[in-house]
This record gives structure tokens, C-alpha cells and sequence, in this order.
């Protein structure tokens, strides 16, 4: 490994670490919500899709998105902070628990907001 790829491997641990802590702030900012639907995750990943269209945009029309604050923010900090591992487990949870209006709920808005907010993102920087 050359010195550059270990750079670059740090700066994305760090914007990781940051998106993982922020994300786990969040689920303790809303832990009193509704317990039978996972809002906390709903609003990392929503957050998460609209800040990673924002940057992408950004850094496509200012900067090369290979820079090192691409790498911290975008595959860092957005990739710490988004938890598609995290909505895979509570989607099987629900399925599994039979709570199917719930369950199309959240793997709808996810996936149709997701896209739309990131796309929303990116175009404003644009």
C-alpha cells in the first residue's frame, strides 16, 4: 500500500467515524418516538441520501470528487451515517413481526424518497 492510499484510507475512517456518531445521536435524540417504526434510521438514510446528492453535486461542479474532503464527507461521513444494514435487519423484523402496512411504508419512502432527495441534492448544487 502507498503512502496515498493509507491517507486516503484515514480520511475515510475519520468522515466514518463522525457519520457513525452523528447517526447514533440521532437514535438517541428520538428514541421516545413511535417504537414500531424505525424513525431514527428512516432519518439518517433520508438525511443521509439528500447531504451525499448535495456533495456529489458540489464536488462534481467545484472540486474533483476524488478530493480528500470528497472522500471524508461522501464515502466518509455519509457512508458512516446511512445504515442500509441497519434498515435491511428492521424491514426482516417487521416482516417477520407481520406488520406488512408498515413494512411497504418503510421500504417505499426509503427507497422513493432516498432517490428523490439525493437527486434533489445534487441538482441544487447544479
Amino acid at each position: 500500500m502507498t503512502i496515498s492510499v493509507i491517507k486516503d484510507i484515514l480520511l475515510v475512517g475519520t468522515g466514518s467515524f463522525f457519520g457513525g456518531a452523528t447517526r447514533y445521536t440521532i437514535s438517541l435524540l428520538m428514541k421516545n418516538l413511535n417504537k414500531n417504526f424505525p424513525w431514527p434510521t428512516i432519518t439518517a438514510n433520508l438525511l443521509g441520501c439528500f447531504l451525499i446528492g448535495t456533495l456529489w453535486g458540489y464536488f462534481s461542479r467545484n472540486l474533483s470528487e476524488s478530493s480528500n474532503w470528497a472522500l471524508i464527507l461522501t464515502v466518509g461521513f455519509c457512508g458512516g451515517f446511512t445504515t442500509f444494514s441497519t434498515f435491511s435487519k428492521e424491514a426482516l423484523i417487521m416482516l417477520q413481526s407481520g406488520n406488512i402496512c408498515n413494512l411497504a411504508a418503510y421500504i417505499t419512502i426509503s427507497i422513493t424518497a432516498g432517490m428523490a432527495l439525493t437527486a434533489f441534492g445534487y441538482y441544487m448544487m447544479q
